[in-house]
């Protein structure tokens, strides 16, 4: 009788390289949280429009845990910490005093942000990493 390869927790999908993914995935999370912490005249000038790049590194961030986690009760968790961290982010800029304003937009484009990164489970990339995993 052989043993089962052990893996990395129930809620992940099967990865040769769960912890490099896992890991990754909580630096987007950290580059998030600390590019939203900091002074407004600390941040890179980019002339991208601040709503397309709320909406995008939430959706970024939702579609990896779309990648990472194989339950749907995972996704709505992680979805909904998501939500929540980007409404907190948006408090604590206003409370900080680092030039940054709470703006209800930026919470609404990081809310649309994770509802389509969310969307991604339902569609063929779904598994876009797991295949990528396998084939390293």
């Amino acid at each position: 009788m052989s043993a089962s390869p052990r893996r990395f927790g129930r809620s992940f999908k099967p990865f040769k390289r769960t912890w490099l993914w896992a890991g990754l995935w909580v630096l987007a999370i950290a580059a998030v949280v600390i590019g939203s912490l900091l002074p407004s005249e600390d941040l890179p000038s980019v002339n991208v429009d601040d709503k397309l790049q709320h909406f995008v590194g939430y959706a970024v961030l939702s579609a990896g845990a779309v990648q990472l986690f194989v339950r749907r009760l995972s996704w709505g968790f992680v979805c909904v910490l998501l939500v929540l961290m980007g409404i907190g982010l948006e408090y604590l800029q206003a409370q900080m005093g680092l030039g940054r304003m709470l703006d209800r937009n930026d919470a609404l484009a990081n809310t649309i942000g994770v509802l389509i990164g969310l969307a991604t489970a339902f569609t063929p990339l779904r598994d876009a990493l797991l295949w990528f995993d396998r084939r390293l």
